[in-house]
């Protein structure tokens, strides 16, 4: 009854204000309309006048009402710079602590029994900082200072912490305000605007909230960096972790700049892709996809072969596949270009010192200005019942140990249906395995849409990999000398026997042994950080996988950018990571290509939006292939030709999304792509003529009649 009674006591109070037009009162026309009236009050009764400022302040704030901006101005041009900044300041705070009082009494209880569980991180993260993100907000107001009230009421600070960090946080806004007001006060004509004292505090109100930011990355710095000893000078510019992709761009990009830069990697230069990942996969389904073709050169006009597989042959190929791009990586050429390598294991000991244990013996330290983590990822392996004991491999392990067999797995298991587990799959049945594929989830390739899931499984089961999705894993274990893999699938076991398993159900950071505990920076799946990639410490930057939230080498690269500037010119100015445009692909046959939103994710997130779909089997240059198959699905804006995303399934599906991924970053529409000439006969074709889909289907039908009666009207009918 209480909390009715308060409800209708505010509600009343809200509508008078707005019933009894008192808000027009409160705008710089009506505040200007009385100024005069106001000023000649104070004159007589200067107390009074205060009393009633301060009152109808307290008012406004406390209900949240529309003018406590405009009566900010107004107190300067009353009371002057002094006594108009203790009597806002004062009135502001206590009316802002009313409004937090209120909503917490009607309306905390409520959110926190409903919305409790989702509200845990935030709840612990004010019962632990509270204080600072007020003060942030009231420094440098991202909101107006209305919504925090209220939403400050709901979370579980303390009033008497609501009231001073207040009092404290919305000072210098409250100085800048009244000194603007003092000056509007003092407008004699309009030569008046240009005065030296008004241009200065509109220059204040701009500068402000600049200034304000400043103040405050110092003091959560000052914050943060509280226990550490920052050396008084540093042996570098930058200290690299990582020599995959994300560290190789990091460490060049501070060379170019001539900045003193130490590169350390653990183990192999060129990291994951070039290594275990990227580089032999695809030389893998190259290989892979010739003995496909001889299978297959019926389509083709030839004679179908069986081809002879010599595996050993086929891995060698792909260890000097790699062999011929590692120099790309290598000590020598970074060494060259002014990077400094070292071999070893780097450990952060505090946010300017890293230590490295060397591979060749003994270790180093380095005091740096910044630091880039880039640690790359490691293969997920599931906890499950006696995997170790039948064994497994990775796919970052298999390189090696496949390299040793003279013939490819007769019985292979591929545990995961994702990506990398599609074209390790497709690739062994093609070269001679019976291929199993088991996947948790009811389909392969589960981010992607369901036709092109569909289409996905469709083509690996004609190359014989027998896909159960749909399909737990649940133990491994030996009949005799035979491995079998236990799986349950509604509600019933079924046992496959393998002599070779590859476990392909995801990666996961690597985020251990760099000193990230000691140091208190926060993970989770990922290093935490901001939208600059720094992370609790501002001088310490992650990029590529361990920074997620995409694990693609390119990806890797573009991010290892925006740390490294960070890092060597943030002090100037900073970059936010942009990921509006993020391609990827999965290269089995037909590839699979995207970038943006696809159906799914736009049916998922709310987001109207189109669909304009062309055929592959259309284009000519697919037919002259033996390639027919596939499509070009565009999600466009309704009703315009702005693009929110692409799938494209078929042959050099990674080649032609380019031109998407192009025409997103800049702008550009389907309109600019169908008005470009794309060469005959090629594959490029395919994304013109799917823009020219769009366009039939936007086609505008009054016009067109129109020209119909015109052309009809010119032939004399």
């Amino acid at each position: 009854m209480k909390k009715t009674a308060l409800v209708v006591v505010l509600g009343s109070l809200i509508a008078a204000f707005f019933l009894l037009d008192l808000h027009h009162v409160l705008t710089l026309d009506g505040i200007k309309a009385s100024l005069g009236e106001f000023q000649d009050w104070r004159a007589a009764s200067p107390l009074l006048a205060a009393g009633a400022f301060f009152s109808v302040y307290v008012f406004v704030t406390a209900l949240s009402l529309p003018g406590a901006a405009i009566m900010t101005l107004v107190g300067g041009a009353l009371f002057g710079l002094f006594w108009g900044t203790v009597v806002i300041s004062f009135a502001s705070s206590i009316g802002a602590l009313l409004a937090f009082l209120a909503s917490r009494y009607l309306l905390q209880d409520t959110v926190q029994s409903r919305f409790g569980d989702r509200l845990k991180a935030l709840n612990a993260g004010m019962e632990k900082d509270g204080a600072f993100y007020l003060f942030t907000l009231r420094l440098v107001p991202i909101f107006p200072f209305f919504i925090i009230n209220l939403l400050m009421g709901l979370t579980p600070i303390r009033a008497r912490t609501f009231y001073w960090v207040s009092q404290v946080g919305m000072l210098a806004g409250t100085l800048v305000y009244v000194n603007a007001g003092t000056q509007l006060a003092q407008l004699q004509s309009l030569s008046g605007i240009l005065s030296p004292g008004l241009i200065f505090s509109f220059v204040l109100l701009g500068v402000f909230p600049l200034v304000a930011r400043k103040v405050t990355a110092i003091i959560q710095g000052r914050r943060v960096y509280a226990k550490w000893q920052k050396p008084a000078r540093f042996d570098r510019n930058l200290v690299v972790i990582g020599a995959g992709a994300g560290g190789l761009v990091a460490s060049l990009i501070a060379a170019t700049v001539k900045a003193k830069v130490t590169l350390v990697e653990a183990h192999k230069m060129g990291g994951d892709c070039l290594n275990y990942g990227c580089v032999p996969s695809k030389a893998l389904i190259r290989s892979a996809k010739l003995a496909h073709q001889q299978r297959h050169a019926d389509k083709y006009g030839l004679q179908p072969v069986t081809p002879v597989i010599p595996f050993r042959k086929v891995m060698e190929r792909i260890h000097d596949v790699i062999a011929e791009i590692e120099p790309h990586d290598s000590v020598e050429r970074y060494t060259g270009l002014g990077v400094d390598v070292l071999q070893g294991y780097a450990k952060i000991i505090d946010p300017w010192t890293v230590e490295v244990a060397l591979n060749s013996g003994g270790t180093r330290r380095l005091t740096t200005r910044s630091i880039v983590i880039a640690a790359g990822a490691r293969p997920f392996v599931p906890p499950l019942p006696g995997m170790e004991e039948v064994g497994y491999v990775t796919s970052d392990t298999l390189w090696d140990a496949f390299a040793q067999l003279d013939s490819a797995p007769a019985r292979l298991v591929v545990l995961g249906g994702g990506p990398i587990g599609c074209e390790l799959a497709q690739s062994f049945a093609r070269l001679g395995s019976q291929v199993t594929q088991i996947e948790m989830l009811p389909r392969i390739m589960i981010r992607e849409d369901e036709d092109v899931s569909t289409l996905a499984r469709a083509s690996l089961e004609r190359d014989g990999v027998r896909v159960l999705t749909g399909h737990k894993a649940l133990r491994c274990e030996r009949d005799g000398d035979t491995k079998v893999i236990v799986v349950e699938h509604a509600g019933q076991e079924l046992r496959v026997a393998f002599d070779q398993m590859i476990c392909a159900v995801g990666r996961v950071a690597r985020l251990e042994g760099y000193g990230l505990e000691e140091l208190g920076i926060e993970t989770g799946r990922t290093v935490i950080s901001n939208d600059y990639l720094q992370t609790l410490y501002p001088n310490i930057f992650v990029a590529g996988d361990v920074a997620g939230p995409f694990q693609f080498t390119h990806v890797a690269a573009h991010q290892a950018w925006y740390a490294a500037v960070n890092a060597l010119f943030g002090h100037l100015k900073k970059f936010k990571a942009d990921y509006r445009v993020i391609p990827w692909a999965t290269f089995i046959e037909p590839e699979v290509a995207r970038v943006g939103l696809n159906e799914q994710e736009a049916r998922e997130q709310g987001i109207p939006h189109e669909v304009t779909r062309y055929g592959i089997d259309d284009l000519d240059r697919a037919i002259a292939d033996s390639a027919a198959c596939g499509f070009v699905k565009i999600l466009t804006v309704p009703g315009k030709d702005r693009i929110l995303g692409v799938t494209i399934v078929g042959e050099h599906a990674g080649d032609l999304l380019a031109e998407f991924v192009l025409a997103m970053k800049h702008g550009l529409g389907l309109s600019k792509i169908r008005g470009t000439i794309h060469t005959y006969p090629t594959w490029a074709e395919a994304n013109k003529y799917a823009a020219g889909e769009w366009k039939r289907g936007h086609a505008p039908h009054t016009i067109l009649a129109l020209r119909e009666g015109y052309h009809s009207w010119r032939r004399g009918a």
